[in-house]
């Protein structure tokens, strides 16, 4: 057999439908897949479980072709990020196997007007939506902005054509959204358009792009957000019930109520009530208030390498370094890979504009060194694992020698949290009892505190347990 036949015979075998993504658990649900069907005999829908999903004719969802496989951002076929990169950045002077290709990285905040006060954390990611904005370099603004909750949502994608509009998006969104609605705006209303997302969103796009023009022309700039996991609807709701409030009575959420008097990474969560209530609780008094323990996550995220948004052409994060994560008025990391932002960049810090300077890659993984452990070791143990149906194509090689014991029973408690409290909310759900998911998280999280962070009784049992071949 020559090379070329192996290489369809390949093909063929990783081949995917919908279908198969989502019963796999590897659809993240970005809607790129309804977007490049063009029918509305597709479309995106929040499952039982709070997640977007595709959803369509059987004929649909388990046709297996190319066109869906090369666009799917967790396909075995779609290119990677250092694909993809490499065709959208090849002359950029700077590369690290964890961030990828870049022109500069940068620390601070903005300087001007109120960006920094009313963003979650420096005020980087508005300012420079607006600033494409005000430069003429595009039309519209693809962000995601907040529902009034009438119809089970809090948020949605949408794209602004002014100032004001994306000014309102501001603020952090731990919440499923979906692409597949302002894909398509962009593709009837010419024009050129910036998204802002996270790393698998601008995938997708990325991937889009590669098949469709039309995309390719009007798509002009990507604003990447670093990304722990995606989480489902239903942590809103978990909140309510938390905060004594009934669910149907939850009008707005905040998930980062910003104090300049308390550090940076003290999140308090707040909701609007229809009576105009606001009950307020700090992530920590909270069962399922630790978002490293994974509750409520995507289960694709289990299975992505990418922290940064290595494919945007900005990207930025929350610098959680000291003295940086203290400070309660927030601060950014940036990752510039764009010459076009990049002069946008360096002109702003010239005329004050922003406050900001300059990093080497080594300060950017310092910042993200948790999500950037759990992303690549912890991602290449996972991949050891067995599992049924797509095996997804990584850039992490599937390896666990020298990951101590202890580290890898972290790693199976954080999937099976992810896994199981999705459940366990549902059935409290469908109950109509909340203790029975307050309790098991808040019994979950206790053993997973013990065994991630303490050296008490869970930890020294961890520490006396030994693997075959003496492994500790």
């Amino acid at each position: 057999m020559s090379s070329t036949d192996l290489t369809a015979k390949l093909d063929e075998e990783d081949l995917v439908s919908p279908r198969d993504m989502v019963k796999s658990g590897l659809c993240i649900g970005c809607g790129s897949c309804v977007a490049q069907s063009g029918s509305c005999a597709s479309l995106m829908r929040l499952d039982p479980y709070g997640q977007f999903k595709p959803t369509g004719s059987q004929e649909w969802m388990r046709r297996r072709t190319h066109a869906f496989a090369l666009i799917c951002p967790f396909s075995p076929l779609a290119m990677n990020e250092d694909e993809l990169a490499g065709r959208r950045f090849p002359n950029a002077p700077c590369a690290a196997a964890s961030i990828g290709r870049f022109e500069a990285a940068y620390v601070g905040h903005v300087a001007e007007q109120d960006f920094r006060a009313c963003g979650s954390s420096g005020g980087m990611v508005t300012w420079m939506a607006c600033e494409l904005l005000r430069q003429r370099l595009v039309d519209g603004v693809a962000h995601v902005t907040a529902k009034d909750g009438s119809e089970g949502r809090f948020f949605g994608y949408g794209i602004s054509r002014c100032e004001d509009e994306i000014r309102s998006g501001a603020k952090s969104r731990y919440y499923p959204v979906e692409l597949a609605g302002v894909i398509e705006e962009m593709r009837s209303i010419p024009g050129r358009y910036a998204v802002i997302g996270i790393p698998c969103f601008i995938k997708a796009l990325r991937l889009l792009q590669e098949q469709d023009p039309v995309l390719r022309e009007r798509l002009v700039f990507t604003l990447g957000l670093f990304c722990g996991h995606m989480k489902s609807a239903r942590m809103v709701e978990s909140f309510a019930w938390q905060m004594g409030a009934d669910t149907d009575a939850v009008r707005a959420v905040e998930f980062r109520l910003k104090d300049p008097d308390r550090p940076a990474n003290w999140y308090t969560a707040q909701l609007t009530l229809k009576d105009g209530s606001t009950p307020a609780q700090d992530w920590w008094h909270l069962a399922d208030g630790d978002w490293g323990a994974g509750f409520f996550q995507n289960s694709a995220c289990n299975f992505c390498d990418d922290v940064v948004a290595e494919t945007a052409d900005v990207s930025f994060g929350d610098a959680w370094v000291e003295p940086y994560s203290s400070d309660g008025r927030g601060t950014n990391v940036i990752i510039v890979r764009s010459p076009v932002v990049r002069e946008l960049v360096a002109s702003a810090i010239a005329e004050g504009r922003l406050s900001l300077k300059p990093v080497d890659s080594q300060f950017i993984e310092q910042t993200q060194a948790a999500g950037l452990r759990h992303r690549r070791e912890g991602l290449a143990f996972r991949l050891l694992w067995p599992r049924f149906g797509v095996r997804p194509r990584k850039r992490v090689v599937p390896d666990a020698a020298g990951l101590p014991f202890r580290r890898k029973l972290i790693y199976v408690m954080r999937y099976q949290i992810s896994a199981w409290s999705h459940c366990m909310f549902r059935l409290a759900r469908i109950m109509k009892r909340p203790i029975i998911y307050i309790g098991w998280a808040r019994t979950v999280l206790a053993l997973y505190h013990g065994l991630a962070y303490s050296r008490g009784r869970v930890g020294l049992i961890v520490e006396r347990l030994k693997l075959p071949g003496g492994e500790n």
